[in-house]
């Protein structure tokens, strides 16, 4: 049995960390276990040009902890109102490497979203000429259409389309969720996904099954068990077009327990630990390294990290809560032990 095991330090390639006091909490969390991660600009202010992801770029580096590497990749919020201008601008930068699509209404602070896809096809082609990346909320917003089926009618409606008209245009497709988002994957070239700790671990019986269980509640929602199947042999494939992306979501306690809570995940506090107890559990620890510290930076053509870390097989529990400006900040699956913890 396995009880220590060394990767390449891992990247978290789709982040929330939000903004002001709470960065205080959430961006040590990732500088501990992850070299880089791409930072979304979902913010209350969301980010739209360059000069606003190099002022959040700078909030972060200010609350990382002293001594740190952590290198924060930044990303533009697309808008009804982005100009091929801003593309190119951005991609003027080394610090900013794609652009996230949300469509209005998607998810948390996503009102300022895109409400008609198909006008972006100016700012899809100059993403394709200068090499930025699209990383894609691949969700509709349709409220006649089933929450649980959002994923795959978006693939159908916009995705397939978008991938058609800009072949050579990167894409991911973040935090992917059903069997149909991974053949999307696997049948497209220039295609990848990221894979969240939660739906890999979770189907949608823990949002619901004997109580609801808000700190479970992420969007896009838990799914059934066979879709959850499908996200595991994908992880556990040895395939580079899936890769480590959290997607933790930080939310204080009270919005999360609130007669309507926000979605996210918090899993920054244990990231690499509940990717690892996945990969055990299915016999393939040979296979994280690629998953956690390759395939993702191979994909943004950026150089595999030097640095190593060390996780030994020693249960613990994360606290309660944590600190969270002047809030608390519940931690995912905190009611069950752990079982892998990164050696100081």
């Amino acid at each position: 049995m396995t009880t220590q095991l060394t990767l390449t330090k891992p990247d978290d390639w789709h982040l929330h960390l939000r903004d002001g006091d709470a960065l205080n909490t959430t961006v040590a969390f990732t500088a501990k276990q992850f070299q880089r991660a791409i930072v979304m600009p979902n913010l209350p202010q969301p980010i739209v040009n360059a000069d606003l992801a190099m002022a959040y770029r700078q909030r972060i580096l200010n609350a990382t902890p002293k001594g740190s590497l952590f290198q924060p990749l930044m990303t533009l919020y697309l808008t009804d109102n982005t100009r091929a201008e801003d593309i190119k601008q951005a991609s003027e930068s080394k610090e900013i490497v794609a652009a996230k699509l949300y469509p209005a209404g998607a998810t948390t602070n996503s009102s300022n979203g895109v409400t008609d896809i198909d006008k972006l096809a100016p700012v899809f082609a100059e993403m394709q000429k200068h090499g930025l990346l699209l990383l894609v909320h691949a969700e509709v917003t349709d409220p006649s259409v089933d929450i649980f089926d959002r994923e795959h009618v978006f693939i159908d409606k916009h995705l397939n389309a978008i991938r058609r008209d800009f072949p050579e245009l990167k894409i991911v497709l973040e935090h992917a969720t059903t069997e149909q988002a991974i053949q999307f994957v696997e049948a497209n070239h220039n295609t990848a996904a990221t894979l969240t700790p939660q739906h890999l671990l979770f189907n949608r019986n823990d949002l619901l099954a004997g109580g609801i269980r808000p700190h479970n509640y992420c969007l896009p929602i838990l799914k059934r068990e066979t879709h959850r199947l499908a996200l595991i042999k994908a992880a556990t494939s040895g395939s580079p077009k899936f890769f480590l992306g959290t997607d933790s979501a930080p939310h204080s306690s009270h919005a999360k327990e609130a007669s309507c809570g926000c979605a996210g995940c918090f899993t920054a506090h244990a990231a690499i630990e509940l990717y690892t107890e996945v990969f055990e559990k299915e016999n393939e620890l040979d296979k994280l390294e690629g998953f956690s510290s390759f395939y993702g930076p191979d994909f943004y053509r950026l150089p595999r990290n030097k640095s190593k870390i060390t996780l030994v097989k020693e249960a613990w529990q994360a606290p309660l809560s944590y600190s969270f400006g002047e809030q608390t900040l519940t931690p995912f699956r905190q009611e069950t032990t752990l079982s892998w913890s990164i050696r100081p």
